[in-house]
């Protein structure tokens, strides 16, 4: 493993705004280090997807991580017997998965500071999205600070930033940056119940959202629904 200035950890989760981010930083001329969690998700299609997105673009190296907070429960991604919502709710809703951006983000700054990279990407936005408060800029900045106190990096000196290109995007508007960067979205996974072969279900937020975005972008839709 190359120690550099140009490594950058990215989370990957096999969807379409983190294969965007990936290819985004990749084009950027980082060398990229793919970080994907098996937490216990309803949809575990979606690690097939990250594995071959990360293969696509080309990445040095892709760590998938066990980390089960499913466990915990309290989530409609986690937790079997809460039911994936299929019709737009107010609030946030019960796929929001607690602290999950905090703890992907910790195990990435964790990485980061191993292999010397001075970057961290992750695909959050808080435009088409299901309001989530760990997608929101204030919690962005919040982590940066975090970085920037709590690492050996930043007491020797050194920054790692947090990178987040899609954060004031429409859907339409990663759509098209992602497909300008010759992104297979057809590879992706988004749906919150995805069969085992990936096909979704074109009812829950995350469908929803991909949907619009397609059609709004004016791009073919590749997905496959059950």
């Amino acid at each position: 493993m190359s120690l550099g200035l140009n490594n950058a950890v990215v989370l990957v989760s096999g969807g379409l705004d983190s294969a965007t981010c990936l290819a985004i930083a990749s084009a950027q001329g980082h060398d990229c280090y793919a970080l994907s969690f098996n937490y216990g998700q309803r949809s575990t299609s979606e690690l097939s997807a990250a594995k071959k997105v990360a293969r696509s673009i080309g990445v040095m190296e892709h760590k998938i991580i066990e980390l089960n907070i499913g466990e915990l429960g309290g989530s409609a991604l986690t937790d079997e017997e809460i039911e994936v919502p299929e019709a737009e709710s107010e609030g946030i809703p019960v796929t929001y998965v607690p602290a999950r951006n905090t703890l992907f983000l910790s195990y990435a700054l964790a990485w980061a500071e191993v292999i010397g990279a001075n970057s961290i990407f992750i695909g959050v936005n808080a435009l088409d999205y299901s309001g989530y408060p760990d997608c929101r800029p204030e919690y962005i900045a919040a982590f940066q600070n975090l970085m920037d106190i709590a690492t050996k990096t930043s007491v020797e000196g050194k920054h790692i930033t947090l990178e987040t290109p899609l954060i004031n995007l429409s859907k339409a508007e990663i759509i098209k940056s992602g497909q300008s960067l010759s992104i297979d979205f057809g590879e992706t996974v988004s749906c919150y119940q995805a069969m085992e072969d990936g096909s979704a279900c074109g009812k829950c937020d995350s469908c929803r959202f991909r949907m619009k975005g397609f059609y709004d972008a004016g791009v073919e839709d590749p997905t496959r629904y059950f």
